[in-house]
Formats: C-alpha cells, sequence, structure tokens
C-alpha cells in the first residue's frame, strides 16, 4: 500500500530535506515517525527537497507500508512522534503508480523579505531581512522576464546535478504588503539554488543596484558566476506541489503570512 503525506516545517533546525549521516534532517524525522506508527521500518520519497533552514508549508511525500492504519491514526501517530518543527497535515492512500516527485506537474514557492531599517527578531529565522528600501515595480518588471521556458544556467547552483538546466516558470510576482515584501513563484521543475538565485537578482534590481533588464542578460549569458548573490535560505518557503485531479490530492497553496 502507498501513502501520501502532507507535510509542513520549520528549517531553521534541520540540515535539510535529504537524509545523512551524523546531522539532523526533516527525511529522517518523518521516516521514524511514520516508521513507528507502521512497526516497520519506511522511506518516504519527498516531491522537492529543500536546503538547510529553507521551511515547508506544504511539502507532499509517499512512503510504501504493509501496515493498515486509518488515516486519522496515521496522521495523529507521526505528529505524536514527530519534533515540535515538522508536523502531518494530511494523509492519503494512492495507488501504487503514484510518485510525490514524478508525479508532480508543478511546484510552488514563497520568498519573504522583511523590507524596513531594523531587524527582526521574532521573525529572525523565518524571513530575510534587508534595509535597503526595496522597488517593488521594478522588480515586477524585472520578474516578467523569467517568464516562460528559459535555459535557467545562470540561476542554478554550481553543483546542480540536474541533467538540463531548462525549466518553465509559469509564475514570477512580487508584492508588499507593510514591511513585508513577497516573491511567489510557480514553475514545471526548479534547480538547485534556483528560488535563491532569482530572489537575489530581484533584491539587487529593487535595491537599484541593477536595471530590470539584467535579469534577460543574465538569461542569455548561462553562466552562473555572473548572476550575482544567493538570496538567504531562512526566507524561503515550499508552498505548492501541483498534480493531475486523478491523484485527489489537496492542492491548495499554503502561504506564509506575518501581515
Amino acid at each position: 500500500m502507498r501513502i501520501a503525506a502532507g507535510i509542513e516545517y520549520d528549517g531553521t533546525a534541520f540540515c535539510g530535506w535529504q537524509r545523512q549521516q551524523g546531522v539532523r534532517t526533516v527525511q529522517e524525522a518523518v521516516e521514524r515517525a511514520f516508521s513507528v506508527v507502521a512497526d516497520h521500518a519506511v522511506t518516504a520519497v519527498c516531491a522537492g527537497r529543500t536546503d538547510t533552514g529553507v521551511h515547508a508549508t506544504a511539502q507532499v511525500v509517499h512512503f510504501d507500508t504493509s501496515a493498515r492504519r486509518s488515516l486519522r491514526s496515521w496522521t495523529l501517530g507521526a505528529n505524536s512522534n514527530l519534533p515540535s518543527e515538522v508536523v502531518v497535515r494530511w494523509v492519503r492512500e494512492v495507488p501504487e503508480r503514484f510518485h510525490a516527485r514524478f508525479s508532480a506537474r508543478a511546484r510552488a514557492y514563497r520568498y519573504v523579505i522583511l523590507n524596513r531599517w531594523v531587524r527582526p527578531a521574532l521573525l529572525r529565522d523565518r524571513v530575510t531581512w534587508l534595509h535597503h528600501r526595496l522597488d517593488v515595480q521594478q522588480m515586477r518588471s524585472a520578474a516578467s522576464l523569467l517568464l516562460g521556458r528559459h535555459d535557467f544556467s545562470t540561476f542554478r547552483a554550481l553543483q546542480c546535478q540536474a541533467k538540463s538546466p531548462v525549466r518553465t516558470l509559469h509564475r514570477c510576482e512580487v508584492t508588499r504588503v507593510g514591511d513585508l515584501v513577497y516573491i511567489d513563484v510557480e514553475a514545471d521543475g526548479f534547480l538547485h539554488h534556483m528560488v535563491r538565485n532569482i530572489a537575489g537578482v530581484l533584491m539587487a534590481v529593487g535595491k537599484g543596484d541593477r536595471d530590470p533588464q539584467w535579469v534577460a542578460e543574465l538569461l542569455a549569458l548561462k553562466d552562473r558566476t555572473r548572476g550575482g548573490v544567493t538570496a538567504p535560505p531562512q526566507g524561503l518557503y515550499f508552498t505548492r506541489v501541483v498534480y493531475g485531479p486523478q491523484w485527489a490530492l489537496p492542492q491548495e497553496a499554503v502561504l506564509p503570512r506575518f501581515a
């Protein structure tokens, strides 16, 4: 039997999603919790790996089990065995052909910037702080140039192992609510550090360091070494995975808001 689950987590104290020897990871915590409920070891496959310090409001995982439990028991049992920074939001039984990663049609992220002249205290691990006033209109102009299908080599980490740098960006929106600036992106897939690199470029444009047309130049260069600063991880949230209707899974974006 295959089980799918929606996971929310604060990534501050974890070394990313992927299980690694000798460090604390979200995957290890999730697998341990579901293994207790199943009464056998399970391996969780996620829709999209997140890096150290990155959060998720709507990560999706699947795992296989021979155990028979109610959906309520899977949910409550796992949550009673998870650390406080991780919670299972929902559980569904799915066909064995479902795959959390390969069945996904699109993924979405939100990058949150606190844009004021004094640093945050309560939100220090939840947002990226930038004291320079950002010009959101300029950021929107730059973001529009990223839409569509492109070679995003300039926007991926040098160590990215993806076979192709080509992705289709369906949405890249910049909004301001008081002192908070949100960057919302959705694509058919993302490269390693792609969202954080996009955020770094848009922040440079918003500060006035670069013109919006710089984005088009970066896409044409296909050279990560020319792509500017990678934005910090704590402002990044994995907010949605889009699946086909045949899987009948919750898919509404779960957006972090602090104002």
